[in-house]
């Protein structure tokens, strides 16, 4: 009688060898897209007359390095006064002015030649309140034994003020970024508190006597505030609840080819910048 463990064995190592064969995976391919990184961000207390503009062009899924854009003519237009800001090329995807005069209310025009094509977006910049107090303590958030921040502010009188709000600390891989408007809160004081929960499996740790955390207040458009609430709902990642990531579009339209429009978003803000020492 034939041994059958012999046959068995001969059986798996035929099943090895046929599992050998390369299988190639067709990934798809969008089109290849002028990347617009464009926020013009008055520092409150400055002059806001440097500005800069960075393009690049988007990235294929198994590269890893951007392509600078150069060559492009970059302006920016005060739709009120008709005054216009040229960007200077720095030949590294950047570009500069430093004769940009923001103005309160004011309403701005981007455009962007390049390749042939015209890209233009628009945004309106509003005044940002002052933060009158930062302080801390372990009251208000959802642990009691975790410190939280609390920035003080007080709404302007006027309906429809929007606010974006970034707190990074160095050793954080990003920040975090939050989204506010006065629809409940219209002329009235604001203490707007933040709170990092320990969360082990990102390594992220609440705050703690000596983090350094660095708070920016933005005064934002309603369009950038909806653009921004997709944005941070996708950062968020996918979940049970959660909804599929998409391709959010900002404000940047190719007025040549409608089809071909650019990632990323044009702003214009004034903002706020405090560093604060945890006790």
């Amino acid at each position: 009688m034939q041994n059958p463990i012999k046959y068995i064995t001969l059986l798996f190592l035929c099943t090895l060898v046929s599992c050998s064969d390369v299988i190639d995976v067709d990934v798809q391919t969008d089109t290849l897209r002028l990347v617009v990184e464009a926020s013009l961000d008055w520092e409150k207390g400055t002059t806001g007359n440097e500005q800069s503009i960075t393009l690049r062009t988007s990235t294929p899924f198994f590269e890893t390095q951007s392509t600078d854009v150069i060559g492009a003519e970059v302006s920016v237009t005060n739709d009120n006064t008709g005054e216009v800001n040229l960007f200077t090329d720095q030949n590294n995807g950047t570009y500069t002015t430093t004769t940009f005069n923001p103005e309160l209310g004011a309403s701005y025009t981007l455009e962007i030649v390049y390749d042939g094509e015209t890209y233009t977006a628009s945004d309106t910049l509003n005044a940002v309140p002052d933060i009158t107090e930062v302080y801390q303590d372990t009251e208000d958030g959802f642990d009691d034994e975790t410190i939280e921040l609390h920035i003080v502010f007080t709404d302007f009188e006027e309906e429809g003020d929007s606010y974006f709000f970034k707190f990074k600390r160095p050793q954080d891989l990003l920040p975090t970024l939050e989204l506010g408007d006065d629809e409940f809160i219209n002329g009235n004081e604001v203490d707007w508190w933040y709170e990092i929960d320990d969360d082990e499996d990102e390594e992220i740790k609440p705050l703690a006597p000596g983090d350094v955390v660095n708070i920016t207040m933005h005064s934002i458009s309603r369009p950038y505030y909806n653009y921004m609430d997709i944005v941070i709902d996708q950062m968020g990642g996918v979940g049970i609840f959660s909804a599929t990531p998409v391709d959010v579009k900002g404000n940047c339209i190719n007025t040549t080819n409608p089809d071909k429009y650019a990632h990323g978003y044009f702003r214009v803000t004034q903002k706020n910048t405090i560093t604060y020492t945890v006790e």
